[in-house]
C-alpha cells in the first residue's frame, strides 16, 4: 500500500507539471498563430486532456470492462462539472465567454441528453446498453461539433490582420515561437498521460485493497484520475486569470467525453449501463449538466466562489452516497 501510495503521489505531481506546460503552450499557440484562447481550451486543450479518458476506455473495451468504460465517462464529466469548474469558482468567479453560452453549451447539453435517452433503452423494451449504432450517432454529433469548432479556427484566423502584414522575417519568427509552444504543449500532455497513467493505476489499486466495490471504481478513483488533467489544466489557467481557457476546457472536454469517447468505445464493444445505480449515474450527470447552465445564465454570466463551493459540495456528497451506497 506504500508503495501505491508513493507512485500515487508522482502521478499527481506529474498531472500538476503536466497542466501547466500545456496550458503555456496552448496560451502561446493561440498568440502566435492569431487563434482565441477559447477556441484552443474547446479543441485542442480539451482533446489532449480527455486522452487518458481515452486510453482508459479503449483498454476497458477491449478487455470486455464495460463497467469501467461507463463508469469512467459519466463519471469524468460530473467531475468536470461539479469538482473542477466548482474548485475553479471558488478560485476565481469565472465569466462565461457569449460563445461559450450561445453555442457550446446546448452542444454538451445535447450530448448530455443523447447520452441519457441512447443510454435508458428500456423505452424501446431492449436492455440498457451502448450499442454500435449509438456509437455512430454519437460520432456524427461529434463530427458537427468539429466542424465548427475547425470553422471558428478558419474564421479566427481569416479575420487576424497582424498575419496579413508581416514581413518575411517576422513570419519566421512566429514560426519558430509556434514551434516552440508546439512542443511545450506536447510535452506537458506526455506529462499528463504519464501521470494520469500512474494516477488511474496505483489508485485503482488501493481502491482495491481498501475493499472499495468494483462496481463504483469506474465512476469514482478511476474517473476522478482521468479527470485531474482537466482539474490542474483549469486551475492553472483561472490561477493565470484564463478563465476562458479553463471553462473551455471543461464543455470541450465533456463534449469530447460523450461523443468522441464513449462514442468509440460503443463501437468497439457494447457498453452496458450497469444495472445496479447506471441510471441514477446518467440522471446525476444530467442534472450536473444543467445546473451548470443555469449558473452560467445567471448573475451576468458569472459563476461566484459561493456557487463554485455548492458545485464541490454536490459532486462529493453525490460520489460519497455511490461509495457508501
Amino acid at each position: 500500500m506504500a508503495v501505491d501510495s508513493l507512485l500515487l503521489a508522482v502521478g499527481m505531481a506529474l498531472l500538476v507539471a503536466g497542466g501547466r506546460f500545456l496550458v503555456a503552450g496552448a496560451s502561446q499557440l493561440a498568440g502566435t498563430l492569431g487563434v482565441s484562447e477559447l477556441t484552443v481550451g474547446l479543441t485542442v486543450v480539451a482533446f489532449g486532456t480527455s486522452a487518458p479518458e481515452l486510453a482508459v476506455n479503449t483498454l476497458a473495451a477491449l478487455e470486455g470492462s464495460a463497467d469501467i468504460a461507463f463508469g469512467n465517462v459519466i463519471g469524468s464529466n460530473i467531475a468536470n462539472i461539479g469538482l473542477v469548474i466548482g474548485l475553479c469558482a471558488m478560485l476565481r468567479p469565472l465569466l462565461i465567454d457569449s460563445l461559450i453560452l450561445r453555442r457550446e453549451l446546448p452542444m454538451m447539453l445535447l450530448a448530455t441528453s443523447a447520452a441519457l435517452i441512447l443510454g435508458l433503452d428500456r423505452i424501446r423494451g431492449e436492455s440498457e446498453a451502448y450499442d454500435r449504432a449509438d456509437g455512430v450517432i454519437f460520432l456524427l454529433l461529434f463530427s458537427v461539433f468539429l466542424y465548427y469548432s475547425i470553422a471558428e479556427i478558419v474564421r479566427g484566423r481569416r479575420q487576424d490582420p497582424m498575419a496579413e502584414a508581416a514581413a518575411e522575417s517576422a513570419h519566421r519568427d512566429r514560426f519558430w515561437n509556434a514551434g516552440k509552444a508546439a512542443l511545450l504543449a506536447a510535452a506537458g500532455l506526455v506529462l499528463l498521460l504519464g501521470g494520469a497513467e500512474l494516477t488511474v493505476a496505483h489508485a485503482s489499486a488501493l481502491a482495491e485493497e481498501l475493499g472499495v466495490p468494483r462496481a463504483v471504481i469506474g465512476l469514482t478513483i478511476i474517473a476522478l484520475g482521468t479527470s485531474l488533467p482537466e482539474l490542474a489544466t483549469s486551475l492553472v489557467a483561472t490561477w493565470n486569470g484564463q478563465t476562458d481557457l479553463a471553462v473551455g476546457n471543461v464543455v470541450g472536454s465533456n463534449i469530447f467525453n460523450l461523443l468522441f469517447i464513449l462514442g468509440a468505445t460503443s463501437v468497439i464493444r457494447l457498453v452496458e449501463v450497469p444495472v445496479e445505480a447506471g441510471s441514477t449515474d446518467l440522471a446525476a450527470m444530467a442534472a450536473f449538466s444543467l445546473a451548470l447552465l443555469l449558473l452560467a445564465r445567471a448573475q451576468g454570466s458569472l459563476i461566484v466562489r459561493s456557487q463554485g463551493a455548492v458545485l464541490v459540495a454536490a459532486y462529493l456528497g453525490y460520489m460519497a452516497w455511490r461509495v457508501v451506497g
